[in-house]
């Protein structure tokens, strides 16, 4: 009888011990979280056929990043002109627990018009997987409202040195200026109309900031050179910072900033150049960056030059 008891109970403790494995949950792995998402220069979702394409995001991994993907995928009861898609891998943020991906790539020359899915999906070491989609619009350049490109972009020292940008990109080399040296710029923009807002940004390189829209513009990290913006446009034009009168003079001559001074050239209320942006010797970038804000399209460009006497 002892033995038996004794059986019975050695079976009920083996039968809960395995109940209690069987009930046992599967561990909940951490997944990858995405957070910050700009997707089209300017945030605007749009993607133009043969152009860069901005994308910019913040990961933070479960475990550690395995693999970073893009995909463009027809949308379910869209029509398109043809078959089209489109995919990126980038490996290079393998074993990394948390960083930024700031990432532009040309839409390709075959892409067709029309809406899609894009797929951002970022794949963990802890096998895990994360896929977050968003809606992108392909556009021909030919079918767009307005076609920002920077036309030419004058750079003038008050000795007499002078450098431009035109619309090949083709940026000036070894371009420095000195304290208390004068510097003129003007830049003009073709093929805008509605309302647009340019910039012209002095910052420096160490602070890391090269805003690629009005929006995304930081004004504790950049000296502004110029502010200018046109409105109610309803022709297509080319938009310059410069307005001559016809006469051979100017209703709005190229701005200038005296490179030391204690106050940037922003308008309505210039800013004081100090604290992380007060003048130093060093390389800084100078940009030009506009927004078309009727019909959120933005463009920007950046050269290196010097700065010496600090």
């Amino acid at each position: 009888m002892k033995n038996t008891i004794n059986y019975l109970l050695f079976t009920l403790i083996i039968a809960v011990l395995f109940s209690s494995c069987e009930d046992d949950p599967e561990p909940v792995l951490p997944m990858p979280i995405i957070e910050n998402v700009e997707i089209g220069l300017g945030n605007n979702g749009i993607g133009v056929v043969g152009r860069d394409f901005h994308l910019d995001l913040d990961i933070v991994a479960g475990d550690k990043i395995d693999l970073v993907q893009v995909k463009i995928e027809p949308i379910e009861g869209e029509s398109y002109a043809d078959e089209w898609n489109f995919e990126l891998t980038w490996e290079e943020y393998k074993g990394v627990k948390n960083t930024n991906v700031h990432k532009h790539f040309d839409i390709p020359e075959d892409a067709v018009e029309g809406k899609y899915d894009f797929f951002i999906i970022v794949t963990d070491e802890n096998g895990t997987t994360l896929q977050e989609t968003y809606e992108v619009e392909i556009v021909d350049p030919s079918n767009l409202a307005v076609d920002p490109i920077l036309y030419i972009w004058h750079i003038t020292t008050d000795q007499g040195d002078f450098h431009y940008v035109n619309e090949t990109l083709e940026n000036p080399e070894n371009v420095e200026f000195s304290k208390s040296e004068i510097l003129s710029s003007d830049a003009a923009i073709k093929n805008v109309k509605g309302d647009g807002k340019m910039y012209l940004l002095l910052i420096k390189k160490d602070a890391n900031h090269l805003p690629e829209s009005v929006d995304a513009i930081d004004f504790s990290k950049v000296i502004v050179h110029d502010v200018f913006e046109h409105e109610n446009e309803t022709e297509v034009y080319t938009f310059s910072s410069v307005i001559y009168d016809g006469n051979g003079g100017f209703l709005r001559p190229s701005p200038k900033l005296t490179i030391g001074a204690s106050a940037d050239n922003n308008s309505p209320e210039p800013n004081a150049i100090s604290g992380d942006k007060a003048w130093e010797s060093g390389e800084y970038y100078f940009g030009v960056v506009y927004t078309n804000s009727s019909h959120n399209i933005s463009l920007h460009h950046y050269f290196e030059l010097n700065v010496t006497g600090f």
